[in-house]
């Protein structure tokens, strides 16, 4: 009888571990510098061979053990594994905080949202205005393409205008006509009839 509890107990405990990687090795995370606890909090959310890299790859870019977990934990709460370390690394040179990074991530659109964010920064608008507009897209409310901001910018627009027309739902091809619009006004204004000179009369 006491044999047989304890061939229970065995089984028991290796299905109790089937639902992790009993042989994962974390070595390469605390090779990067993740903290022993961190990777404790990581263990039970089952992270794959990939995930560890994508992970050394967030240590790579300086992100903190906290927000690791934190975005490993928004992946797995939208079903799906975290496999977005270059769109991070992307957002941080672009000057996001891992705070912005991880709101992204809770609505799911880290992926998605990454390179108009990125490109907002590159058009050289305001925080207050790339806030405005990436606060949109995360609510699920229509907005204007990164190319669009810019060619529109481009064309002597204010950033106010420009968030006039995307609160006034300004589509993608809205703005390039507007655009093709200003543009045509702007180069016929440069090319005013210039009479040519011819010789003076003798």
């Amino acid at each position: 009888m006491r044999s047989h509890h304890l061939i229970l107990s065995a089984s028991l405990l290796l299905a109790g571990g089937c639902k992790q990687h009993p042989l994962m090795d974390y070595r390469p995370l605390d090779q990067a510098g993740m903290g022993s606890s961190t990777i404790e909090q990581l263990k039970p959310l089952n992270i794959s061979d990939r995930e560890v890299q994508q992970l050394v790859n967030l240590k790579h870019s300086s992100v903190t053990d906290d927000t690791c977990v934190a975005l490993v934990s928004a992946a797995r709460g939208h079903n799906h594994p975290f496999a977005s370390s270059e769109p991070v690394a992307s957002l941080l040179g672009a000057r996001y905080t891992e705070s912005d990074i991880l709101g992204f991530a809770r609505a799911d659109k880290l992926d998605t949202i990454s390179g108009d964010a990125v490109m907002l920064r590159l058009i050289g608008l305001s925080d207050s205005t790339v806030q405005a507009v990436l606060q949109r897209d995360l609510q699920g409310q229509s907005t204007l393409s990164s190319a669009a901001i810019g060619r529109l910018k481009n064309t002597g627009l204010t950033e106010k205008q420009i968030l006039e027309r995307i609160n006034g739902g300004m589509t993608d091809e809205q703005a390039e006509k507007e655009a093709a619009l200003r543009e045509a006004v702007r180069n016929h204004a440069h090319t005013d009839f210039v009479r040519a000179r011819g010789r003076k009369p003798r």
